[in-house]
């Protein structure tokens, strides 16, 4: 009878916290049906303050106090002489690209804030790029927001530390220079096209499919329709098209690079793509801002969308309900032992 008892009370309590939890959760799906503009802010966060912090916290644990004294002395003499001159500053953009390449959207309102404020005779930007490449359209756009950075006067340097390939090695190779870790995969300066043909599954179940366009080449290859060598052909010389236009892009860029040679298709680990000149020093992206450190003021640009209202209340909303159960679930079990 006393577990019935518990079990009933466990079972009313949750039945009542998920009625009054409806109500708010109806609201939100209500707000978030009605239309919003989707606005960011950019976030910017002192690198070099996160670096001298760390810094510190390791030296107080590791020299003895007379050490220890001596060090912050010096420091706070040289704090003092910073004061008198502006540093420099480098800002740092985070660019991890998918194949859809949507997060250009944020690239370039990165771009478009560092360009309001940095001062192309002393500034500099560092971007960390980590992309396997995606769609030409997308990529594309994205190496000409680089290019804005190149435009306005800046000094340009992109790291990789895992992978810029395709696309993404169409936008390392606007940069000045490029830095990558000695297992960074470089370079695939190549194109690629493929889909599935469903025509010969159609005839197999008797279905027809008609394909109605204007303009001889309006649809070379089709998904369900039968393909010809004439479309088959065209396809391919639009792909050796867009070929020819990442390759003169890579040597426009690069000039000192062999372009035939590396325009294959393969891609390389950065330490052999180094002698073919894909990139210009075998370093991390850690050891170049350590290094920046020293003489510059290290900032993070980062575009972030702001959250709706309906949004936060859902996040909100979904915390106090796992919360919730599992304080009556854990409370219920021990009243059941």
């Amino acid at each position: 009878m006393a577990f019935l008892y518990e079990y009933g009370l466990f079972l009313a309590k949750a039945v009542t916290l998920v009625a009054a939890l409806g109500a708010v959760i109806a609201m939100i799906v209500a707000a978030s049906h009605k239309p919003s503009s989707q606005s960011g802010e950019i976030e910017l966060t002192d690198i070099s303050k996160r670096l001298d912090e760390a810094k510190e916290q390791f030296l107080a644990q590791t020299l003895d106090k007379k050490a220890l004294k001596a060090h912050q002395k010096q420091q706070k003499k040289a704090q003092s002489d910073q004061a008198e001159e502006d540093k420099k500053r480098v800002f740092v953009v985070e660019f991890s690209g998918s194949m859809d390449a949507h997060e250009v959207e944020n690239l370039r309102e990165e771009v478009t804030a560092i360009l309001t404020i940095a001062d192309a005779k002393q500034d500099q930007v560092v971007v960390n790029l980590e992309s396997g490449g995606g769609v030409v359209h997308g990529y594309g756009l994205a190496a000409s927001q680089l290019q804005r950075i190149k435009d306005a006067g800046l000094q340009l340097t992109v790291c990789v530390d895992k992978v810029a390939a395709s696309g993404g090695y169409m936008m390392a190779c606007v940069a000045d220079k490029i830095i990558a870790a000695p297992f960074a995969i470089v370079g695939s300066i190549g194109v690629i096209a493929q889909l599935p043909n469903f025509n010969k599954l159609l005839k197999k179940n008797d279905i027809d499919y008609e394909q109605i366009t204007a303009g001889e080449y309006k649809r070379t290859l089709t998904l369900f329709g039968e393909n010809t060598d004439k479309g088959r052909e065209k396809f391919r010389e639009e792909i050796e098209h867009t070929h020819g236009l990442f390759k003169r892009f890579v040597s426009d860029n690069r000039p000192n690079m062999d372009i035939d040679k590396v325009a294959t298709g393969e891609h390389w680990l950065a330490t052999h793509a180094h002698e073919f000149a894909l990139v210009d020093e075998i370093r991390t992206s850690d050891d170049l801002l350590l290094d920046l450190n020293q003489a510059h003021q290290l900032y993070q640009v980062r575009y972030k969308l702001k959250k709706s209202m309906a949004e936060k209340l859902g996040i909100g909303v979904s915390l106090s309900l796992e919360k919730g159960a599992m304080r009556l679930f854990s409370k219920w079990q021990k009243s059941s032992y």
